[in-house]
């Protein structure tokens, strides 16, 4: 992990805690905003499923034959360390990740800075049930052969559905900000182009843009409602 992930990352925590030069900007008397309040600490389980829609075409040779196959639907285990912001306008907020896959090879970090668009509120909903749909910068390792630099930024769209499933517990109680959430996901810039190579496979068709995850979410801080 290179030192501007590391700090990044710690970024989040620094964020999500109130802590640093911003901190002021939060915390407020009577838990008011300016403009940004109070952040909010989750840590999310998450699992996602990639290329669901259109799996993209590989070419690959080996010994002088050429195999062509379909990009496999992979099912990756990720670890989302995630600081909510709300802010004074309705339905709007930011989130920061940082997203870890443990069980890859791999010890990159993916980074995202979220624009939250909330359409669906728990208050329409009795309480159970939440959905926005979010606007990101995603900072990730590069996939393109073309890219010059190992990490780069891609737009990303997500649709999210939440079910709050311990709603009906007292209003103390933290399990009650315990949600299952359900994530639709479109990268919409910096994947692999149809005639990329990259490693020993060729593209033939540009690569699935399209994920689902599964996700639960905990909260860390504030335990409480």
């Amino acid at each position: 992990m290179t030192h501007s992930v590391r700090a990044a990352c710690v970024g989040v925590a620094l964020v999500a805690s109130g802590v640093g030069p911003q901190a002021g900007l939060y915390a407020q008397e009577n838990d008011g905003c300016v403009f940004l309040c109070t952040p909010k600490l989750k840590i999310e389980p998450t699992f996602t499923f990639e290329n669901i829609f259109r799996p993209a075409r590989l070419e690959t040779v080996e010994d002088g034959v050429v195999e062509t196959a379909r990009q496999e639907r992979e099912k990756v285990f990720e670890l989302v360390l995630a600081a909510g912001v709300p802010t004074e306008i309705p339905r709007v907020g930011f989130t920061f990740e940082a997203i870890f896959s443990p069980f890859r090879d791999d010890t990159e970090v993916d980074l995202e800075f979220e624009l939250n668009l909330t359409w669906l509120e728990p208050e329409q909903t009795g309480g159970w049930v939440e959905s926005h749909f979010d606007i990101i910068d995603k900072f990730s390792p590069a996939e393109r052969p073309s890219d010059t630099s190992a990490y780069t930024h891609k737009l990303n769209f997500e649709l999210d559905t939440a079910v709050l499933l311990f709603k009906w517990l007292p209003g103390d109680h933290w399990l009650r900000n315990v949600e299952l959430e359900g994530s639709l996901d479109y990268v919409a810039t910096g994947l692999p182009k149809a005639g990329d190579v990259v490693g020993d496979e060729r593209f033939l068709d540009d690569a699935s843009p399209w994920s689902f995850s599964v996700v639960v979410v905990l909260p860390l801080a504030p335990l409480s409602p």
